[in-house]
């Protein structure tokens, strides 16, 4: 029996939240978009995601505001999160928290850090050193202790995204041989 794309209680704020977020692969479109990836080239490479799911997801997405698609003849096609899609961060990182806590024995795969003074942030997203809830461009993702990379050779985009870097900044690949 195929399972229904839509969920019968609309009156529900949780169930409408997922009919946006909710079916497989968009929530990690959504986590790449934080990381900083706009091309869609770049995000079938990092999620290894059949293109025409990707497509589906994306065209969605735009759809429901969480991501804009910018046409510019110079760069081609980006994705970028707008602020509705900026407002699910929390959950991100919530999932993020989670994962880390029952499925990282070695620690989290990604350390986040209050870019301004290096503090690291807990799971509110409250710098341990200032106090300070951090705004999404001010946070810093670096590989924390259970980060384990998957390969050596890895694309230009997973070296990116490897590296300490702002949430939202384009990705801008690394060229193999470079840290």
């Amino acid at each position: 029996m195929t399972l229904p794309s839509t969920y019968p209680d609309g009156n529900c704020s949780l169930a409408r939240t997922l009919e946006v977020v909710g079916e497989r692969w968009t929530l990690l479109i959504v986590r790449d978009a934080f990381f900083g990836v706009r091309r869609f080239g770049d995000f079938a490479t990092q999620l290894k995601i059949p293109r025409a799911v990707l497509a589906n997801r994306l065209k969605s997405l735009v759809q429901e505001g969480v991501l804009t698609r910018d046409e510019d003849a110079g760069t081609g096609v980006e994705y970028r999160l707008t602020a509705k899609g900026v407002e699910l961060w929390p959950v991100v990182r919530a999932l993020m928290n989670w994962g880390d806590a029952f499925y990282s024995p070695a620690g989290v795969r990604r350390a986040l850090r209050h870019d301004r003074d290096g503090g690291l942030l807990d799971p509110e997203g409250r710098c341990q050193d200032c106090g300070s809830v951090v705004p999404v461009p001010e946070v810093l993702i670096e590989p924390g202790p259970g980060f384990e990379p998957e390969d050596s050779d890895a694309d230009p985009v997973s070296r990116a995204i490897n590296t300490p870097r702002r949430l939202l900044e384009p990705i801008t690949p690394v060229p193999a041989g470079r840290p």
